[in-house]
């Protein structure tokens, strides 16, 4: 009786993790896609200098952004488990998405709220804030990402 229960309780507990993570991710989605929409207008790009700088409004800024994502203990366990047979981990490629689509959307809005309609010279790094040395019993994977980017005003504002 005992065992059955344990084995219930886990079973319960992993649909529990399957589930309010599961939602937790389509809700950051969600978020996400509405905040694009309304970011959309902000001009992004990677090259180095400013491609249609108007000398109106504010001089070009230096913006940086940064986001820590973390995931659940369920897509961890599992996680761990895919990397013992091989194969891509699509818990932790969709981790690293939400991450870079926040960060972009926290440098985007940014520059909207200092008055600029471009940034310039986007630039991600990533950085390993978990501590998961080789002795570490941190199991949690988590995503960081460092943005940042110069903001300007184009010509055709």
């Amino acid at each position: 009786m005992g065992t059955i229960f344990t084995v219930g309780l886990f079973v319960f507990l992993l649909l529990l993790g399957l589930v309010v993570g599961g939602m937790t991710e389509r809700n950051h989605f969600r978020r996400l896609r509405e905040r694009e929409v309304q970011t959309q207008d902000i001009l992004v790009t990677q090259i180095r200098s400013f491609p249609a700088y108007a000398a109106v409004g504010p001089p070009p800024t230096m913006l940086v952004a940064e986001v820590v994502i973390s995931s659940d203990y369920l897509k961890s366990f599992l996680a761990r488990l895919r990397k013992i047979f091989g194969g891509e981990i699509r818990s932790v490629g969709t981790l690293l998405e939400r991450a870079r689509r926040e960060v972009l959307l926290r440098i985007k809005e940014q520059a909207r709220d200092q008055g600029y309609n471009a940034v310039c010279n986007v630039r991600l790094e990533t950085a390993d804030i978990s501590g998961r040395g080789s002795n570490s019993k941190n199991k949690v994977i988590m995503a960081a990402l460092l943005a940042s980017a110069t903001a300007y005003n184009t010509a055709d504002q």
